[in-house]
This record gives structure tokens, C-alpha cells and sequence, in this order.
């Protein structure tokens, strides 16, 4: 059971954040602090080591050095699965669906570690929670379908989708995991702009209208700066800038490193 957050305190936050591959710094003492029902971005080059910092947040990758935090508990060296106990959930840059199943049945992945009943429970279906609690999670999985928009999909091989379709139901299998916070890596990567356009609405509902606090990657500036309470700058591993996407944006520091000479000299 989840303790309910202070809502004065961050949700997440990291101190002195590094990580080494064989003699390669990919971040170096990163620091930020993440807060309850924020929209959080994360910008920089490629390389810059984002995707590795959204790992040492899920626990995928174990930071070298540093502490990560979360509503109060240290989870630094603790597995993935238990940081999805505590409501941690996250896409990928690539995608990670099982392409051979259904599109409902990835999405009840999403859900899997919420289930409590065991085998036993499931011979004495009738006799236990256990037919309340597939009910539960049913209804969890077709509230997303429908927030998505995918019940036309709902059915097909996870496989056979266009892309843009895909990254919709990996977000829709995070988010039946009903996370307090999300990490999206690149969410419309690769995307039409009216799939962006799309994209982009769902997300701004889970973080507006559902509370989800969301940390997310992403290159395309103009959804960054439409979207985000806050951005976070990342250079060659380290921290350059982190604050409101209007300051954040107008840094000289961020707009040649990050935005290019030319809008730097703008």
C-alpha cells in the first residue's frame, strides 16, 4: 500500500547521479527533483544520457554514485519490480510489445503486478476475491482502451499495427498500470504530426485531468514548450539548466548547446 505523498515534498528527486560504462561517464552528478502532478521534461543532444537517467529511475540501470528517492523512500539498488510496486511505470524509445498478442493483452500486462490472488485463489474462484478482482482489473484495462481511442484495435495482433498505433498501446499498458509517476521516452518519436497531435492531448489528460506525475523525453521542442511545468537540460552527462520551459529556452548556454547556433545567435 502506497503512503500518500506530501504534497510540499517531491514526488521524485536524485542527488549526485552517476553512471559509468567501462570508463564511460554517460551522467555525471545529475541532480533534479520532480513534483506531485508535474509535467517534466527532459531535453539535451543525443547522448546527452537521458534515456540512461530515465533507466536509473526505473531501476534497469544502477547508478555508480548517487541517491533516487521516491515520495520519501530511497530506491536506489532496488529491482524494477519493486519500484512498479510503488507505482513507477514507463515506455521505451524502441518499442517493447509482445508483437504475437492481442492489443488487450498487452495492455493487461501492464497490470500483472497488481494481481494479488494466486493459483489457489483461482481453483476457488467462486469462494474468493478472486472473480471481484479480474472484474477490477477489467474495468482498469477498458477505461484506458477507451481514453486511448484504440477499441477498434482492441483485438488485433499487437504486431500487425502502423507504428503510431503501437506506441498508443504501450502508452495504454503503462498506463493501466495506474502509475503515480510515468516516465515516457520519446513518446512521438517517429510520428505523422497528426499522431503527435494526438499523442500529445493524451498525455496532457493523464498529467491534467487523471494526476499522473509524468517525466518524459523528448525532442520535439514546440510540444516541450507547449507542455511542460518544467524542463531539464542534459549536456554530455551533466545537468546544463533546469526550470520553466520559457527560461529554460531563452538560456544561452542550452540554446547553443541544445537548440543550435542559429536560434542561439537569434
Amino acid at each position: 500500500m502506497n503512503v500518500p505523498s506530501d504534497p510540499a515534498a517531491p514526488l521524485l528527486s536524485a542527488s549526485g547521479l552517476t553512471l559509468e560504462f567501462k570508463g564511460v561517464r554517460a551522467l555525471n552528478k545529475v541532480g533534479f527533483s520532480v513534483r506531485p502532478g508535474e509535467l517534466f521534461s527532459i531535453i539535451g543532444p543525443n547522448g546527452a544520457g537521458k534515456t540512461s537517467l530515465l533507466n536509473c529511475v526505473s531501476g534497469r540501470y544502477q547508478p555508480t554514485q548517487g541517491t533516487i528517492d521516491f515520495d520519501g523512500r530511497r530506491i536506489s539498488g532496488r529491482p524494477p519490480a519493486v519500484r512498479a510496486q510503488l507505482g513507477i511505470a514507463r515506455t521505451f524509445q524502441n518499442l517493447a510489445l509482445f508483437a504475437h498478442m492481442s492489443v488487450i493483452d498487452n495492455i493487461k500486462v501492464g497490470r500483472h503486478h497488481l494481481m494479488n490472488r494466486g493459483f489457489l485463489a483461482g481453483g476457488l474462484y467462486w469462494l474468493t476475491g478472486a472473480r471481484d478482482e479480474e472484474l477490477e482489473h477489467h474495468a482498469a484495462v477498458e477505461e484506458v482502451i477507451d481514453f486511448l481511442e484504440i477499441q477498434h484495435i482492441r483485438n488485433r495482433q499487437a504486431g500487425t499495427l502502423a507504428y503510431g498505433l503501437r506506441k498508443r498501446v504501450e502508452l495504454a499498458r503503462a498506463v493501466a498500470a495506474r502509475p503515480r509517476l510515468l516516465l515516457l521516452d520519446e513518446p512521438m518519436a517517429g510520428m505523422n504530426l497528426e499522431e503527435k497531435e494526438d499523442m500529445a492531448r493524451y498525455i496532457n489528460d493523464l498529467s491534467r485531468e487523471w494526476g499522473v506525475t509524468i517525466v518524459m523525453i523528448e525532442h520535439d521542442m514546440g510540444v516541450v514548450m507547449d507542455m511542460s511545468d518544467r524542463v531539464m537540460v542534459l549536456n554530455f552527462g551533466e545537468k546544463l539548466a533546469e526550470g520553466p520551459p520559457a527560461e529554460v529556452a531563452a538560456d544561452p548556454e542550452v540554446r547553443t548547446a541544445y537548440l543550435g547556433a542559429e536560434m542561439a545567435g537569434a
